[in-house]
């Protein structure tokens, strides 16, 4: 015999586990209903890229799941998290603040083709032609200038760099980071043999080596030093403050300069195609270039957009911009640097 009140307890049971075969869970997949979503991993600035995902957001009801990496070498983590997880891949689109990580995973088939409706907005020189990736919002290396102690013109400055004495020229160790982007143009341009002795060189000339580009725009701000290798977003954090400083662009060999763009893939069997093609679509539209443009790391602007919405001080480096080195052999070359440098700093 049941006991008392089982059958009423097996009838609950029941009545619960129909509920719950019944209830069909939000899709997160790329169909037509509930809601859809992506995964992201972005190793630009969250206070800046988090802007712009939200408006992506706001205009297209997809969720993004974004992974920021806050370490100083970020670029790099990710990049190495992708490649680890290329077999099962969790990431559906990566917004790297470089371009040389990106064109590395294309070399380890980390990545798949797709040519964006907003593609052709970006120069031939920023983008892989098959649309492996897409560069835009770039940063330039630059000379930044204490005004106070030097005139900012490259004249003025190519002389200074030429001095028997760097003491009051500083940079950041090149590990990482753009500094090794730049390492890496250089070795492009030059072979590993006059770049060993272009680092050489000015490390015997007595150039302050520094932990990273803010350290060194920093020394340049206070006086220590006249001239330092950064990027044009540490730059413009100095010249809000209203220090006395300008920049200069650095430039090759063949004149032209280091231009270092964001840029966006698709992964290789992602889960949400559909929705990661639409992010795609906006980080290459005018609207997300102005918003990085009309930040505090004022990127600049590769495609063409409205003149007016353009800070008045970012229209002389779109001139720059458009100088900027093709980078795949900077990319090809970019492990043989860093192994080399690796060895240079820590035997090992």
């Amino acid at each position: 015999m049941p006991k008392p009140g089982s059958s009423v307890v097996v009838l609950c049971v029941l009545v619960l586990l129909a509920v719950a075969l019944t209830v069909v869970p939000p899709s997160s997949n790329d169909g037509n209903s509930g809601t859809q979503q992506l995964v992201v991993y972005c190793a630009h600035d969250a206070t800046h890229a988090a802007s712009v995902i939200r408006r992506f957001e706001r205009k297209t009801g997809i969720l993004v799941d974004v992974r920021f990496d806050e370490e100083a070498n970020k670029s790099l983590g990710l990049t190495n998290l992708l490649i680890a997880e290329k077999a099962n891949p969790r990431c559906d689109v990566f917004w790297n603040n470089q371009t040389l990580g990106t064109i590395r995973l294309m070399a380890n088939d980390v990545l798949q083709p797709y040519v964006s409706v907003n593609a052709d907005r970006i120069p031939d020189n920023f983008r892989n032609a098959d649309g492996y990736w897409t560069g835009f919002a770039a940063r330039l290396r630059v000379y930044i200038v204490n005004t106070d102690n030097l005139s900012a013109t490259e004249n003025d400055v190519a002389a200074a760099l030429n001095r028997d004495s760097l003491r009051r020229v500083a940079i950041a160790q090149p590990l990482f980071g753009t500094t090794l982007s730049h390492y890496s143009v250089l070795m492009d341009q030059w072979g590993m043999e006059r770049l060993k002795r272009w680092h050489n060189s000015i490390h015997k000339r007595g150039i302050r080596e520094v932990r990273g580009n803010s350290m060194t725009r920093d020394l340049v701000v206070e006086g220590i030093c006249d001239i330092g290798f950064t990027d044009t977003d540490d730059a413009f954090a100095a010249m809000d403050d209203g220090r006395p400083v300008d920049i200069v662009p650095v430039r090759v060999e063949s004149g032209r300069t280091v231009c270092l763009p964001n840029s966006v893939a698709l992964i290789r069997n992602c889960s949400h195609p559909a929705a990661a093609k639409k992010f795609i679509d906006y980080l290459l539209s005018a609207e997300s270039e102005l918003m990085m443009a009309n930040s505090s790391a004022r990127q600049i602007p590769l495609g063409p957009v409205d003149e007016l919405q353009l800070p008045s001080e970012l229209r002389r480096l779109q001139m720059w911009a458009a100088d900027g080195v093709m980078l795949e052999g900077a990319a090809s070359v970019n492990q043989q640097v860093l192994d080399w440098l690796t060895m240079e700093y820590t035997g090992r």
